[in-house]
């Protein structure tokens, strides 16, 4: 019986997808093809694979041992085509990309235009949102995501560290002064989480180690840059972090208020599903960003302890 390889590769990829819409989008073929194809490749073995349902699919025995013997095959072979182009050193083909959604308030657009002229061959596909999307079932191909990372069967490179800092508009601090301790918050107009409580714990790190203070923010915001916003409008301090607020800080808008105080260091991270070698594009993608973000940071005083 000679079996289609390139049906054993749609089944491979559905499962990895959990959706044949999801696998149609990294095959760029119509979900009504890659069902069909399933279905000839079922026929053709005589046994159901999958268990279809309207909201999911899920292996069969004989499909879960099908999965796991071609699995590492097909995966050799889509390897042994990205080598070749890899020997080419030419980055090709569609990248789907997950990212915050407020990604682009601080990743310039220009950038992005930079980096599809030095590789013209690229496409690119921006998911934004904040919420943490499954790399394998959305099709993604690589996340960017900040802060801590949970333990993950995810493959994550740390691309800058970063940490959050007191901040507040020059205005602000003329107009109602500024604070010389940690505790004079409490009696500040101060900026917070719209997710927070009606008294929301600062915890900060400063040169006698761990710290808090409880404030009652007079404005709450849940994005980052709607914080951002709101201190450089003067009206109150904002507890930040410092890759948002680089640009404002370099150009004097905001300032940090008790500089010698932050948060624990966290991180910008690169993510992607576990591969042997990461696709030519892939990695092209991360050094770029790598690069773009780390400069920024450098380049911001307030980023470094005193």
């Amino acid at each position: 019986m000679m079996i289609d390889l390139n049906d054993v590769a749609v089944f491979v990829h559905v499962v990895r997808a959990g959706s044949f819409a999801a696998a149609g989008r990294r095959l760029n073929i119509p979900s009504n093809t890659v069902s069909r194809r399933l279905q000839m490749l079922e026929e053709q073995l005589g046994v159901r694979l999958l268990h279809r349902s309207t909201r999911q699919l899920s292996l069969t025995a004989p499909g879960r041992e099908f999965f796991e013997r071609c699995a590492p095959g097909i995966e050799d072979i889509v390897q042994a085509g990205a080598n070749l182009t890899d020997i080419s050193r030419e980055a090709v083909g569609m990248l789907r990309v997950a990212a915050p959604a407020d990604f682009f308030d601080n990743f310039s657009m220009e950038w992005i235009c930079e980096f599809m002229q030095r590789y013209p061959k690229v496409q690119l596909e921006f998911l934004l949102s904040d919420n943490t999307v499954d790399l394998i079932a959305e099709g993604i191909d690589l996340a960017f995501r900040a802060g801590q990372l949970p333990d993950s069967s995810l493959v994550a490179r740390k691309l800058t560290d970063s940490h959050r800092g007191l901040l507040a508009s020059p205005a602000y601090l003329e107009r109602c002064g500024t604070p010389q301790t940690l505790a004079e918050l409490a009696s500040h107009s101060c900026l917070a989480s719209s997710t927070a409580a009606a008294h929301t714990l600062w915890r900060l790190e400063g040169a006698n180690g761990a710290e808090s203070v409880r404030v009652a923010p007079r404005l709450c915001i849940d994005t980052a840059h709607g914080l951002l916003r709101a201190a450089r409008a003067g009206l109150g301090v904002a507890f930040l972090p410092m890759l948002v607020a680089a640009e404002d800080l370099r150009n004097g808008t905001l300032v940090m208020v008790l500089p010698e105080y932050r948060s624990d260091v966290s991180g910008m991270y690169a993510v992607y599903p576990h591969r042997r070698q990461l696709p030519l594009a892939v990695s092209a993608l991360i050094d770029f960003v790598a690069t773009k973000v780390e400069a920024g940071a450098c380049s911001n005083p307030a980023h470094r302890r005193p």
